[in-house]
């Protein structure tokens, strides 16, 4: 069925990676973390879990027996490190970033947020720039019971901007995020420094690197 172009379109963003630099504070906090366990994180492996839901990336580094309480433990370890490294060093804007944010916005598109991290997390990262307020929808951690890449954040996501799935495109750094957005039958735009092997829709190296009216062309506007 085709959708009628009057209807409300959407951006979905992930944060981490993709609107903030935040990568070496995770990586920092996450060795920190697993130190506890006398795991020693090596870069590759820690790369191959970005964009996880912790409970899912603990258990794929220390085994599918870890219990409950330990994820708990580990992830309270890490987060809260990963939020004194952010305000101690300060986050950058990745390239575009507000460029595109702003476009966006006043093109008349919804934009809201689809995210891996806690919440309180997801406050010092959008916070520290202010990008709260262009967003109608933050979906984090706590607010799904499956994290990516099952499409369940997305899908969370558009329903809260009141979107239909398939006038939504995703903007990701991840392969987890990239392969949870098509499964909600979402666009995907995929970034940052592996773009070249995500299996997006479009993949540039930066948002700064996207062509102009490429938003449009996805959804045949």
């Amino acid at each position: 069925m085709l959708m009628a172009r009057s209807e409300p379109r959407a951006v979905i963003w992930d944060v981490d990676g993709t609107l903030v630099d935040s990568l070496e504070c995770h990586w920092q906090a996450w060795c920190e973390a697993l130190a506890h366990r006398d795991y020693v994180l090596s870069r590759e492996r820690f790369e191959s879990i970005i964009g996880q839901k912790m409970d899912t990336a603990l258990r794929s580094l220390l085994g599918p027996d870890l219990t409950p309480e330990e994820i708990r433990r580990l992830e309270d370890i890490k987060e809260t490190r990963c939020r004194d490294l952010m305000r101690a060093g300060g986050i950058a804007l990745l390239p575009g970033v507000t460029e595109w944010l702003d476009r966006l916005r006043d093109d008349g598109w919804r934009q809201g947020v689809a995210s891996s991290a806690p919440g309180l997390n997801l406050t010092v990262m959008l916070g520290a720039h202010r990008l709260e307020r262009y967003f109608g929808a933050i979906v984090c951690a706590e607010d799904v019971a499956r994290g990516k890449p099952d499409p369940e954040p997305f899908v969370t996501a558009a329903e809260r901007l009141g979107v239909d799935a398939r006038r939504c495109i995703v903007v990701e750094d991840a392969a987890p995020g990239i392969e949870g957005a098509r499964r909600a039958g979402m666009r995907t735009i995929g970034v940052g420094p592996g773009y070249a092997a995500l299996r997006a829709d479009v993949t540039v190296p930066t948002l700064a690197d996207l062509p102009e009216g490429v938003f449009g062309s996805l959804l045949g506007a």
